[in-house]
């Protein structure tokens, strides 16, 4: 029973799966992730970024190679443009996904 602090916790080492989905072509080649990472409770859009690039997943060089998935990206059905949401607190089971444009018009 708790006495005191009756708010949620974190625990220690508790972790949630990110589902991050790129599909497409990106800069000078084509880039196709299907990949879940575990993060810590509590961790944002711009961690999963760091997640990434220590994992060597090059969401922020697709981003970079190609400017419009910084305003495309998708989280959960909805756009979230990366800029005004580095600081957004991601949840287990949350999908990411990058669509590359597929031809041009």
């Amino acid at each position: 029973m708790r006495w005191f602090g009756g708010g949620a916790k974190k625990e220690k080492g508790a972790t949630i799966r990110v589902h991050v989905l790129v599909k497409g072509r990106i800069g000078e080649g084509w880039q196709d992730v299907d990949r879940s990472f575990a993060l810590p409770v509590g961790s944002t859009l711009r961690g999963l970024l760091d997640a990434a690039e220590k994992e060597r997943v090059g969401l922020r060089e697709a981003i970079a190679s190609s400017p419009h998935l910084a305003h495309t990206l998708m989280l959960n059905g909805e756009r979230c443009p990366v800029a005004a949401n580095q600081e957004r607190v991601l949840a287990d089971g949350d999908e990411v996904y990058l669509l590359a444009p597929l031809a041009g018009g």
